[in-house]
């Protein structure tokens, strides 16, 4: 199900030596989004957490029942005493009255393990339910599997995703085809920021960056992990010494390149050192609410990264408002070459980079759809109409990410991804 973030793969392999390969990514395991496989990690989940609790079962009544032991002489004694009390009323004098009532005292603990007692038979009476439950479900597994054992089907998994895994390292770049519905990761920060990780780095490094607001703002939160970013745990603070402007900044190779704030001066801060590398004005771009995308927000210069490296979004007076892509130098932030468009950026509502083409949203607000794509190989563009789901109506931040390939948007104060669909027609040669 795409609404879960899943994969769906399609492999071919043409009489021409042709690879066709599409693929939903980013790249997660196979075996992990076989439904089979999703029910059978589900019950493992539902045995271990039904072992737990025995086990935390087993601790408490052993307790229990050595404390209940302890009293058992103390009750006895009583007992014996209050038969005592009974037959012979008169020599229940003061001192013995105080005696039977210090018993009674000592005997008050019990209540609480007994009423603990209550208690444990009511969650084994809902464990047997649970194991009841279990052994439905794996029936049922075991009918839906048919001939094929568990380890035969995991087998066959991992043959077919090493030889999608064999097609998907020959592929270059492709063409964006679809985009998932939206997953909402985190529900944060103002109306308008940015997210993202780093989109260069190995897969081993899962830090997140978080820039909340558009405007003057200098401090940039970096996570451990993702699920630190979920939970608001384990960050360090960076703080900028130039302020930034707009959402456009971007993780590159543990550098985040970002727009100076009242200026068309681009910054390269690195993370590990704390200090700026290098900045460097683009000529001619405009800034400060000159030519922003259509929701406003400094957004005049945008900062982007894809398969081929770095780029810069922006636009002149010269170019008459329209978008100018740009490759940009990552280590010294000189402008390779420029496009121009022919796209007015005010009408856009975000814009991305996939391999090389710019893709451009027709608006920020609900009903937004991917509307034009400009390509730098061919230096030509196309009208697209390609759904895109604006869940929370407001997007200040769009951007692809490479190395994950899914789309990281900022959605009014939602931090939100997009997985993408490429389609990827290649040549390569012997079997796969």
């Amino acid at each position: 199900s795409p609404d879960e973030g899943w994969q769906v793969y399609t492999s071919a392999q043409a009489p021409d030596g042709k690879c066709l390969c599409t693929a939903v990514i980013p790249v997660q395991g196979s075996c992990s989004r076989d439904l089979r496989s999703h029910q059978l990690r589900q019950l493992m989940e539902k045995v271990q957490n039904i072992s737990q609790s025995m086990e935390v079962l087993d601790l408490r009544t052993y307790r229990d029942l050595q404390y209940v032991r302890n009293t058992e002489s103390l009750m006895k004694g009583l007992d014996s005493r209050l038969k005592v009390a009974a037959e012979s009323q008169k020599s229940l004098n003061a001192r013995s009255f105080q005696e039977l009532k210090d018993k009674m005292t000592e005997l008050l603990p019990l209540m609480p393990v007994l009423d603990q007692y209550k208690s444990d038979t009511r969650l084994i009476v809902h464990l047997k339910e649970e194991v009841r439950n279990l052994s439905g479900s794996l029936l049922a597994i075991q009918e839906e599997m048919g001939a094929y054992d568990y380890e035969e089907l995991q087998q066959r998994v991992l043959m077919l995703e090493a030889r999608l895994h064999a097609c998907m390292q020959k592929l270059g770049c492709g063409k964006l085809t679809g985009v998932s519905n939206p997953i909402t990761i985190r529900a944060s920060g103002s109306r308008f920021g940015s997210w993202m990780t780093d989109t260069m780095t190995p897969s081993a490094d899962s830090r997140v960056w978080y820039m909340d607001g558009y405007y003057k703002g200098r401090r940039v939160l970096e996570f451990r992990t993702l699920n630190d970013f979920v939970t608001g745990q384990n960050f360090v603070q960076h703080l900028l010494p130039h302020p930034w402007a707009g959402t456009g900044h971007v993780v590159f190779n543990g550098s985040l390149y970002y727009n100076k704030y009242q200026s068309n001066i681009a910054v390269k801060y690195h993370f590990r050192s704390r200090s700026v590398l290098v900045q460097r004005s683009l000529a001619g771009a405009g800034y400060n609410n000159t030519f922003p995308y259509s929701w406003g927000g400094f957004s005049d210069i945008d900062f982007m990264v894809d398969e081929s490296g770095l780029w810069a979004v922006y636009t002149t007076n010269q170019n008459a408002g329209n978008i100018v892509v740009s490759r940009v130098d990552p280590q010294t932030l000189e402008v390779l070459h420029s496009w121009d468009t022919g796209y007015p950026k005010r009408s856009a509502g975000e814009s991305f980079m996939i391999c090389g083409t710019l893709y451009v949203t027709n608006s920020h607000l609900a009903g937004a759809k991917i509307y034009f794509a400009y390509y730098t190989n061919t230096s030509s563009y196309e009208y697209t109409d390609i759904p895109f789901h604006n869940q929370y109506s407001h997007i200040s931040m769009l951007d692809y990410n490479p190395r994950e390939r899914v789309l990281y948007t900022w959605n009014n104060g939602h931090q939100v991804i997009y997985n993408v669909t490429l389609f990827h027609v290649i040549k390569t040669s012997g079997e796969l």
